[in-house]
């Protein structure tokens, strides 16, 4: 490839990079924007993320519309196309990730006009730990570190751990007062949206190895 031609794909590349990371700040902010109207139960803030979800949804095919331009029109080989196959890639988690925050702000307005069954601790520590997950996943992305992408996976262990945990304390909630059950399953809902969530920022770590050494590296094992 001519210095020419280099420095434009290379510009190319900058902007796909730009922009899947524009779409995942929306998707981060979006599932923390789900836990708060759920702490808060803001039916209105719960209302405007299910509305967002359309624009991360363009987000993903823009970025998926630029993936496929670039693989027709350049051609590109060995770590340039493992750079292109996995920000494809990433679009569909990141995608996804707010598919389950429209799940949180549903299940939010499930749960509106009645009081917590219980205060809320493990749901925001769970959604605290997804984003310290997304931010390692994606630094490694920017800085094709393999090494960070490795590591950050270690705490998904950490957010499947308190997913079972608050599965365990609504299951006695429940059997206490059948009353509650409908409440709580909407409780162990929006954990499971999280833990699935933390997965997909596991599955960005497996494209950021993918992506600097060829290796399909299963890490939510």
């Amino acid at each position: 490839m001519g210095d020419h031609l280099r420095e434009a794909f290379d510009r190319e590349l900058q902007a796909l990079q730009e922009d899947l990371l524009e779409m995942a700040r929306a998707t981060g902010e979006q599932i923390h924007r789900a836990v708060e109207a759920l702490k808060a139960l803001d039916v209105d803030l719960a209302d405007t993320i299910i509305a967002a979800d359309y624009f991360i949804d363009q987000m993903q095919d823009q970025l998926e519309q630029r993936c496929v331009r670039l693989l027709a029109t350049q051609q590109p080989m060995g770590r340039d196309l493992r750079a292109i196959m996995a920000a494809f890639a990433i679009g569909i988690d990141l995608e996804r990730m707010a598919d389950h925050a429209e799940g949180i702000a549903k299940a939010t307005k499930r749960l509106s006009g009645r009081p917590h069954l219980k205060p809320l601790i493990d749901i925001p520590r769970m959604e605290e730990i997804f984003q310290g997950m997304l931010a390692d996943a994606l630094n490694a992305y920017i800085n094709r570190d393999p090494d960070l992408a490795e590591r950050m996976t270690a705490q998904d262990d950490v957010v499947d751990a308190l997913r079972t945990q608050v599965f365990r304390e609504l299951l006695t909630i429940m059997m206490e007062d059948p009353r509650t059950i409908s409440q709580a399953l909407d409780l162990i809902l929006v954990a499971q949206h999280l833990e699935r969530a933390a997965d997909h920022a596991t599955n960005i770590g497996e494209r950021v190895i993918y992506m600097v050494t060829g290796e399909l590296k299963e890490l939510n094992v």
